[in-house]
Order: C-alpha cells, then structure tokens, then sequence
C-alpha cells in the first residue's frame, strides 16, 4: 500500500514535470537535504516546497517546519500551503511572541512561517531559535539571494541576512534555499552564498582558477524557455518587450533641468561632508527626488511641496531655539542618517516601509549646516516647486499623452499577431504594436510612486468614462483589500486596467492579463524582471507583451534608451532568454543604480556620455550576455520531450495504484461505520457527516498534532476533483494526513490488531488456478547513523515488498498491494483448512528466514523484517 507520489495525490496541485523532478528526482533523494532550488520566477517554486513537506510528512520524516521569506510574501505562503497542502502554517507576530507559554513561541509551534527582516534585525528573536529544545525537521528560505554576503578587496562583507541564514543552516536537518536569481555575476559572492548550504566545500578565500567547485548536486536550475508540459509543449509563451521613447515639451524640460541642477548641486555638497552617514542620507534623498521628477509632474510636485514645507518647520524650530541660545549661530543638524546596512536593507524591503523611510528621508535631509544655508535652500525649492506646479496645471505632461495613445491602441480592435516581426523593438507612430482588442482585454501599469499612481488613476478613469474600470494596488494596501482587487481585476469584466506600484511586483500573480507597461523604469533592473514575471506565470497562454515609457533627452533616459536599445537587439538572436539576466548586468563592477547616478551628475561632459554609452553596450554585448546566460546555467536541468514523456508514464503508473480516492473512501465508509458515524450521501461522491462519534473525537485529541476534528462535517469528499466544483459548497478533503482519516484508522488498528496479526483468507477472481499461496507484506529500510527527536534510529528509506509463498516454497516477488484487487472469502466457499489437506497455511510460514524471501530481489537489505501475512485463495473454475 505504498503510493510513491502519495503527496501529489493526496494534495491540491496537478503538478508540472519539472515540478515533479524537483521534488521526486532532486530533492527527496538527498537525506539529510542541503539544496538550492533555483528554477525561474513562475516555475512554482512554492507549488515544490508544499509537495516536499507534504512528502516528508507522509514518511514520517517532518513534524517542525520553518519557512523563511520577504515580509510581502508571508500571507502568500500561509495562503498557498494551506489551501493547496492542508498544512495550517502560523505567521510570526509579536503577539504570539507574548502570549507563548514557554517564552519561546518557535518551540511550542510545528509549522511557522517568519519574515526575513524580522529574524535578521532581532538578535532576541535568534536567541530563541538557538534554544536546545527548537530544531527544525525543515527550514525553507524564500528569496534566499537575499541572505547574500560580498568581498570587498580582501574583507568579506557579511550582512545581517547573512549571519542569520548561518544560524538556520544549523537548526535543521534539511535546508532549502529558493532563489531565481543565486548568482550576481561574481563567482567568490556566490560561493559565500553557497557556503549557507557546505561550508566545508566552500571554506576560504576565493581565487579564480583555484576554488572554481561543482555545485550541480547542491542545485537545480530550470530556465523558463526549456519548461514543458505534459504533451510536450512549452509551457511558457514567449515574451516581447517595446521601447517607448517621448521628448519633454519645452516647459517640462525646464523643470527637469532645474531639479536636476539642484540635485547636482546637492551631491556635491554632500560629496564634501566628513560624516559618510550623513552624506550617504543626503544622496539617497535627492535620488528619490530625480526619480519622483522622472514619474510624473504630480509627483515631483508633490514631493517638492513637501519637502519644503519640512524644511520650513525645521527653519522654525531652529530660529526659536537660537533666540533660546541652545543652537550655535553657525551649524545645524537636519538630516535622519542612514547606514551602509540600512540602505542595503531598504533596497528590498516591503513597499510601505520603503515609502515611510523614503519620504521620511526626503523630507529632512539636507546639506545645509546653518540656518542661512537651510534658508537659502528653501528658497531653491520654493521657485522649483511653482515651476513644477505650472507643469502640473499646463496639461502639457508628455509621458501621459504616451500613455493615452497606448491606451487608445490597446483597446481598439486590431491583432499583435498580425504583425511582422521587424516591427517588433523601438516604438514608433507607423508600428505601434496592437493586442487584440476586446471588452475582456486586462492591462498591468507598473508606477514606482503613489502621488504617481493617483494621478494616473484619476487620468485613466476619466479616459475610460468609469472609475470602477481602473482597480489599484500598492504597499499601504491591505491583505484582503489586496486579494479582492486581485480576484476583481481576474473575473470582473468591468475592470480593464490594473495600476500598480511594486507591491504587486512580488507575491501576486496576474496572468489573467498579458500586456503590461511600465510607466516608470525601476533603477534596479531586476525588477523588471519580477514585474514581467507577475504575467508571465505558469498558466499564462498569450504572449506578453511590455511597453517600456523612456524620456529622450534627459540624462538618465538616455542611458536607459541605450540599454534598452542594445538588450531589444540582443533578443534577436538569444530569444526572451534576455530577460533572465536583467538582474545580473553589470556595468565595470558597477550598479544602473550607480550608472544613472554619473548620468544626473556628470552627464554634460561629452567625455563621461562617451564612457556611459561604452559601458552598457560591453554590458549587454551579446558575448556579454551569452556568458552571463552559461553563469547562470550552473547546475541546468533540462527538460526535453523524452523525459517529459518517461515522467508521464511514471505518473501514470503511479496513478494506476494510488490509494486516493477509491481504496480510501471505501475503507472509511465503513471503518467510521462500524466507529458509530454516519456519512450521509449529499452530491455524487460527496457525503455530509451530521455527527463525528465523541471516540473519535477523543482519539483525535490523543493523536492529533495539527488541526482538530470539528463535530459536524457539511461536505467531505475524496477525490481532490469533487472538493471545490465550480458552482458547488467547497468540501473537506479527507486524505492520509487528514484527523479524520488518521483517527478513525488508529481506532480501527487498536480494535484489529490482533485479528489482523493472524493473516485473512482473500480471493483473487482474476486467478483461475486452484492451489493456494501465503502472501507475505515485508518492510524494507534503511537506517542512518543519526536519531529522531524521541531517541529512535532515523530512518532514510522505507518501501513495502510483497512476497507469494507457494505449497512448495517457491517465492515469487508481486507488485504493489496486490490484495486490494482481491475480496473476502463468501460463506459458500470452502474454508481454508479443507483445502489446504488438513495443513495450516498460517502457521507454515512463521518460522520463514525475511532473507530467503527477499533473495530474488536486487533491493535485498538484512534490515528486513515481515510485518504481516496474508494466506489467498484462488478462486477454482
């Protein structure tokens, strides 16, 4: 009765094939499991952990789990491996901190899921976690590049992140780390990452040459071009991106030549202070503010008038506290500082605490060190903000009138698939690309800024007649405001357009849509990547299209048109392969953060626009990127179709002898029968139970270690196809794992066992023979040098072989659970003993050597011992 895929079964997932592999081919093998999972984002990352866990359950080899991951993405996993897995996983709050009883919340909890940052900022909460009494069976880190560390010359660089996946890779027997993007291009900072998961293999310092080291049996990597499906097809559509360059109109231009001199002139003010936090504070400041001026003019507008209205009431405060003599007449302090670490940390931290500290910065920091300097800088931005508000109210806001264009196109009946595909790259009037418009068509605008958003939200309503028809989401928006928008921008019709800031770009999965803008360009190109990958999932069937909105002319537009330009005609020959290595360009060692930063500062000199343009075309040379795609093909998987086609019959053998649904529902029908319950047929299939008998109840609160037993059941049903049909009450899915099941099994066990030790006289009517034969049911493990948690010698693998005994002693080797194709012995048929001339069948093979039984078999282990024997008739002709 072994099912070798019993998670797959017994689970809420139809998975893919390299799905399948990761879990059955990679994963499980490896005991004690030390793995990087690194397939692309899309590929169902999460959909491989749930079967792991589900797995490792089933044999006994998982009870405490810890799922690490970005804060943004804590209610997804609680979502996804509870709805898909029945595994009730607890988010780590301060309140559960609190109420524990112990005082250590991660001890008394078997399945948790924690936020990266949270853990890493808390040296209290890694205290707990070193507790002798909380390992882990299983620690899951999510977006685990993360937890990255980097040389720096000859030091090495650690992070918090870091230092806090050092600690989990020593809680717990097995460690996986799920990350798309492992590797940034630097060989020695990807050993330090992969030193998470051996750090015997990768002790030491790096040298080219010297320490290159195999990591193919540490990791898996499938790129999204070699993903099939079961029929062989590519799972993935294919994926094109536009360019679309706009010119400022002469007011606009104004305006971003003079915040663009002010922030110029603010870097090098900074550039001069001794204090390298403050300075780094200063810089992070005016960067916000080039890329809020390259949004929209409602932004810059917005962010001007604020800052200045800060300003103003610091200016305040410090001249009343000067009249009071408690400032000195020449320096002030105005600015919050910001470590190295911190602005590290808020590169990927959730949206609303990015925004917070943005705007907490932007607001405060100056370079002013007297109170005259600080009033001559308000006076600075109290003539940008009057520009920027005359751009605002002028209506001459060309990137809007980009968009609207988009729009128009996109909307209008016409076809993308009826053009050629020269026409396909830089955006122009004669070649705009044109999806097939219809009422249903879905559209995603990507924003990096709310002033942003709800300006365009304003726009677009108005374009399309009806607010209801633009739907928002963004950091300061809710888990169920954001789920509802999700399901609403998927099943409403009324609902044409999605606008997002990047709290969308992570955890929520948008394939209902196909065509995608971003309206601003993120300086971290990876995101772009994260934001296609929000389409561009796993059921998507179109193909996706992305504009991108560049402003010509402006210093940092025209090394992102560059960029762009040369990435548009590496595609030609390397495919949509070209986005999977967004996140990895380098630019000489350098950031595009760093890049567009030279751009807005030195941009005017001919000599450094010369250098730039050299830079990002060695960047995205296609030599360049080639190399990249072979770095980032480290441990590649391929997925042909002659494999797709092996894991198909695989399946379907598998398939053939599962235990769910058939052989579970009818042994629990009338195993809870005979317990005093009653299931109650509602739908086809699907049964109500009125009253769970107080038995079993009580068995489940002796054995149970997850979710208890409810008194009354409205729906349960058997086959994961009838738990949720469309239109239909959601049902209870009663499986292995299920209390249900599990109690009523135990009971069941107790009250037979002793019958069952005897054996049972079965009937195979598909045998046309006379003689009979003992079947014997063996179980074959392996045992390694560790234990269990209870003190028991751990077991790393365990299968069930069954063995038929003839009246000579001949042994011949049976396929999985061959008794469930046999039925009992009617009371019109001869008893055994009749037939048998008088000898006991059951008691001949007692005294039977395991060994001798399983000498046929190239498995044969001596840790072999028969746990049951069965003695079968064959039905006579």
């Amino acid at each position: 009765m072994f099912d070798p895929v019993l998670a797959v079964h017994t689970s809420m997932v139809e998975p893919l094939p390299h799905q399948i592999t990761a879990v059955y081919e990679a994963m499980l093998p490896r005991q004690p499991l030390r793995f990087l999972l690194a397939d692309d984002p899309g590929a169902g990352k999460t959909i491989m952990a749930g079967l792991l866990m589900k797995e490792l359950i089933a044999r006994g080899d998982l009870q405490r789990a810890l799922v690490v991951c970005p804060g943004s993405l804590a209610e997804q996993w609680q979502d996804e491996l509870f709805k898909r897995f029945h595994l009730p996983f607890e988010i780590l709050t301060n309140d559960k901190l609190e109420a524990a009883h112990s005082g250590n919340w991660f001890a008394e909890t078997p399945l948790v899921i924690a936020r990266l940052d949270k853990l890493s900022r808390d040296t209290d909460l890694q205290d707990k976690l070193q507790a002798p009494d909380c390992q882990w069976d299983l620690i899951v880190c999510d977006e685990a590049h993360k937890m990255s560390a980097s040389f720096f010359g000859n030091e090495v660089k650690y992070t918090k992140r870091y230092r806090l996946g050092q600690l989990l890779s020593t809680r717990t027997r097995h460690f996986l780390l799920m990350s798309a993007t492992p590797h940034n291009g630097k060989e020695q900072d990807f050993q330090l990452f992969m030193a998470l998961l051996d750090g015997d293999r990768f002790e030491g310092r790096f040298r080219d040459c010297v320490h290159q080291v195999d990591v193919s049996d540490l990791m898996r990597r499938m790129v999204k071009e070699d993903l099939l499906k079961f029929d062989g097809t590519p799972l993935f559509p294919e994926r094109i991106a536009y360019t679309v360059p706009f010119k400022l109109s002469d007011l606009e231009a104004r305006l971003y030549a003079a915040v663009t001199s002010y922030v110029r002139d603010e870097f090098d003010r900074a550039a001069k202070l001794q204090n390298e936090g403050q300075a780094g504070t200063v810089g992070f400041a005016l960067t916000i503010l080039q890329r809020r001026l390259a949004s929209s003019p409602e932004a810059i507008y917005q962010s001007l008038r604020r800052r200045r209205e800060r300003l103003q009431d610091r200016l305040r405060e410090f001249e009343l506290l000067r009249r009071g003599a408690q400032v000195a007449a020449g320096t002030i302090t105005v600015a919050p500082v910001l470590s190295a670490d911190d602005l590290d940390d808020l590169e990927d931290a959730p949206e609303d605490e990015l925004e917070n500290a943005e705007n907490a910065v932007l607001d405060q920091a100056t370079t002013a060190r007297s109170i005259h300097e600080l009033q001559q800088e308000i006076e600075t931005l109290q003539r940008l903000e009057d520009l920027a508000l005359e751009v605002r109210r002028s209506d001459l806001d060309t990137k809007w009138h980009e968009l609207r264009g988009l729009l128009e196109t996109i909307f209008t009946p016409a076809g993308l698939e009826s053009r050629t595909a020269d026409e396909r790259g830089i955006y122009n009037a004669d070649a705009i690309p044109k999806p097939a418009g219809s009422p249903a068509q879905k559209l995603v605008i990507f924003t990096e800024h709310r002033d942003t958003l709800h300006y365009l939200t304003r726009k677009i309503g108005a374009l399309f007649g009806r607010d209801e028809a633009v739907i928002v989401i963004h950091g300061n928006v809710g888990r169920e405001e954001r789920l509802h928008a999700q399901e609403s921008f998927r099943n409403d019709p009324t609902v044409r357009v999605l606008l997002a800031t990047d709290a969308a770009g992570e955890g929520i999965n948008l394939q209902r849509a196909h065509l995608m803008i971003n309206y601003d360009l993120p300086w971290n190109p990876n995101r772009i990547e994260q934001r296609f990958g929000r389409i561009h999932r796993i059921g998507q069937t179109e193909v996706c299209h992305l504009w991108n909105l560049v402003a010509k002319e402006t210093r940092e537009g025209e090394v992102y048109l560059r960029l762009l330009e040369k990435l548009e005609q590496a595609r030609a020959s390397l495919g949509g392969r070209v986005f999977d290595v967004l996140g990895k360009l380098q630019f000489e060692g350098r950031s595009l953060r760093e890049l567009l930063l030279d751009a807005i500062r030195y941009g005017e000199r001919e000599d450094v626009q010369l250098r730039l343009n050299q830079v990002v075309d060695h960047a995205v040379d296609p030599e360049t990127l080639r190399n990249l795609l072979e770095e980032r093909a480290l441990a590649h998987d391929a997925m042909d179709a002659s494999r797709v086609a092996r894991i198909r019959e695989d399946m379907e053998r598998a398939d053939a002898r599962r235990l769910q649904p058939h052989y579970i529902e009818s042994f629990f029908l009338e195993a809870f029968r005979r317990l005093g319950g009653t299931a109650t047929p509602r739908e086809p299939r699907r049964y109500e139970i009125p009253h769970v008998p107080a038995l079993v109840r009580q068995r489940d609160r002796m054995i149970g270690v997850r979710e208890a037993i409810v008194p009354r059941y409205e729906r349960i049903a058997f086959d994961k196809t009838l738990v949720a049909p469309p239109g239909g009450s959601p049902a209870a899915f009663v499986c292995p794992g299920h209390p249900l099941l599990d109690a009523t099994l135990d009971l069941t066990l107790e009250r037979h066992r002793e019958l069952l030790r005897q054996g049972s006289v079965l009937v195979d009517e598909r045998d046309h023979g006379t003689q009979p034969y003992v079947l014997c049911s063996l179980e074959h493990a392996i045992q390694d040098a560790s234990r269990t948690r209870s003190g028991e010698p751990r077991v790393i693998s365990k299968r069930m072989l069954y063995v038929a005994i003839d009246a000579d002693g001949t042994t011949r080797h049976l396929n999985y659970a061959p008794y469930l194709d046999c039925r009992p012995l009617r009371s019109d048929e001869p008893r055994l003993q009749p037939c048998c001339g008088g000898q006991n069948a059951l008691g001949s093979v007692q005294g039977l050597d395991s060994r001798r039984l399983m000498t046929p078999s190239p498995m044969s282990c001596p840790n072999i011992s028969p746990k049951c024997v069965h003695a079968r008739w064959r039905a006579s002709t």
